[in-house]
């Protein structure tokens, strides 16, 4: 199995809701390391999974569009406690969205899974992976 990983980074406040969240609950600001991985088992006849350039900048998109908001203000999320869990699922499912609409380039379609690790800090971390 073959996996290309891209890395970006976004910064973002919020605020949950429940008392398993302690202080957590009022507004706080976050900053996420956010690396994005397509594996899949065949490479293209150039010998590639994805196009790393273009991973990058769809990946570098999805991440902007959550960059610098609140999202408790933000109506995708309505309702929704963004744990780092919850943020890793929905970049995922953004740029499968993405993979699947062509926008990395005909080598992506070897691609067979996606995962997207949020690094919360330096010890904690949370994954989603998902099947193309």
């Amino acid at each position: 199995m073959f996996s290309v990983t891209v890395r970006d980074h976004m910064m973002i406040a919020h605020s949950f809701t429940g008392e398993v969240f302690g202080p957590a609950q009022r507004l706080h600001g976050a900053t996420f390391v956010v690396d994005v991985t397509l594996r899949g088992p065949e490479l293209d006849g150039d010998g590639i999974l994805v196009d790393i350039g273009l991973a990058t900048d769809q990946v570098r998109q999805v991440v902007g569009e959550l960059s610098y908001r609140n999202l408790d203000d933000e109506p995708a999320f309505a309702g929704t406690n963004t744990t780092t869990e919850v943020l890793a699922r929905t970049i995922a499912e953004r740029v499968a969205q993405r993979v699947r609409a062509g926008d990395l380039g005909g080598a992506a379609r070897q691609a067979t899974g996606l995962a997207v690790r949020l690094h919360e800090s330096h010890v904690a971390w949370a994954t989603y992976e998902c099947d193309l």
